[in-house]
């Protein structure tokens, strides 16, 4: 398979290298302590939706500005068509414009208002909803946050338990929602909620609303994470009322508009840049440290310390060595998982939907993340502990980063569930 880019192909990705040059603000750097993100799609520093908020107001008018200069080019929304405010980018192309946002470690705007709420409107919703909601997102005026997994229902989704009671034209939400990224910031929120009890299967007697974060009778609670961020809340719900013109889709059809919403998630090529770059940044770093031999801890006329001393270089040499076959295998698993979002868009250009092809790319991009964290902090030896990052290597990125990434075998679909759709969706087992 020939991977290089089409002249037409290299020449839209020196355009968008040339647009982040000459447009990003200067005066956005990243903030790796006001960052509340947790997606392995973010820029490490940025949190868009937060930022467009922020207290600082040179923060915030850099990440309008930011903003503002994308929508130019409608490229808030690069696979978005055109009519509604989009880019009208092709599958490659959106895949090179976001490969080169990672590359550039810039962040995208947005958040999942651009990269699912606003594609699951264009397909599903009314004409009123797409003509109040897209203008919105693309504005940056509205941020949103997704309301799914639930405390009794673990990865099985379809076990959610909230109900949403149908009173004349309005609907009545009660119930609870957990780990909704980003809600302390959003605006408004979707949510699966269940609206007939007695369907004849937990999938069935779902319902898919739209609603603002403000209505009455909506609590959201932000939870501390082992980091000591807060990227994720929960949220309660006591007899919210939802107008029954916020329903996306049909009434008790809300899975089929949920598991649709979730084929927009992207190909997972910003998690395989941005692990590229931090084992980019660890490789430079422990080459310097390793260049820096000293005296090997020999001291001349002392039997003893030169026994010592060689205890010592040796102890040095099986780290190093230690260390490098690790960068080793993390480099080639990284390149792996490039290659399987070079996969995943390559079945969407052919308009091939990814199925267990997405659950490889998610189970494989987890673990790749975990080990890769695990070698950062073994590489700096007792240092790679620090937390504090103006003391820290690399300002503590990887020991913060081996504390966070333990959830990441967990969240969207846990690794269990997605050696599941593996093993029968993709090798035909049967279900245990």
């Amino acid at each position: 398979m020939d991977w290089a880019d089409t002249p037409e192909q290299a020449a839209f990705r020196r355009e968008v290298r040339d647009f982040i040059r000459e447009r990003f603000p200067q005066g956005y750097p990243p903030d790796l302590e006001a960052e509340q993100s947790v997606e392995p799609e973010d820029i490490p520093g940025y949190n868009w939706p937060a930022d467009r908020i922020s207290d600082d107001p040179v923060r915030r008018a850099a990440a309008q500005e930011w903003g503002a200069a994308l929508a130019e080019r409608g490229w808030v929304a690069p696979h978005w068509p055109r009519e509604y405010g989009g880019g009208g980018l092709g599958v490659l192309e959106q895949f090179i414009y976001n490969e080169e946002m990672a590359n550039a470690r810039v962040p995208m705007v947005g958040g999942i208002g651009v990269s699912l709420i606003g594609p699951t409107l264009i397909v599903y919703g009314s004409a009123e909803q797409k003509s109040e909601h897209l203008p919105r997102i693309l504005s940056g005026e509205v941020a949103w946050a997704q309301g799914f997994s639930e405390p009794g229902a673990g990865s099985d989704l379809a076990a959610l338990a909230t109900r949403a009671d149908r009173d004349g034209d309005t609907y009545v939400i009660n119930g609870q929602k957990i780990w909704t990224s980003g809600a302390q910031y959003a605006d408004w929120m979707c949510a699966l909620v269940r609206t007939d009890p007695h369907a004849e299967t937990k999938h069935r007697g779902i319902t898919f609303l739209i609603f603002d974060t403000e209505t009455r009778g909506i609590s959201v609670r932000p939870l501390t994470d082992m980091t000591g961020q807060e990227p994720f809340n929960e949220a309660f719900f006591e007899d919210v009322r939802v107008p029954a013109s916020q329903r996306v889709g049909e009434e008790n059809r809300g899975w089929y508009v949920a598991m649709a919403m979730l084929d927009f998630e992207r190909s997972g090529i910003g998690g395989a840049v941005g692990y590229r770059k931090a084992l980019e940044d660890l490789i430079e770093v422990v080459g310097r440290c390793a260049s820096d031999d000293g005296a090997g801890g020999r001291s001349a006329g002392d039997g003893g310390a030169e026994e010592r001393g060689d205890a010592s270089a040796a102890v040095r040499s099986d780290w190093r060595n230690t260390v490098r076959l690790e960068m080793s295998d993390r480099f080639i698993e990284t390149e792996v998982l490039h290659n399987f979002a070079l996969r995943t868009v390559s079945m969407q250009a052919h308009e091939v939907i990814p199925n267990y092809e997405a659950s490889v790319n998610k189970l494989f991009g987890s673990e790749v993340h975990q080990a890769l964290a695990r070698t950062g902090t073994k590489a700096f030896g007792l240092y790679g502990g620090i937390w504090d990052r103006a003391t820290a290597p690399l300002d503590a990125f990887f020991v913060r980063d081996y504390v966070g990434s333990v959830a990441h075998t967990v969240f969207s679909g846990s690794s269990e569930i997605q050696r599941n759709v593996i093993a029968t969706r993709g090798l035909g087992l049967p279900r245990g």
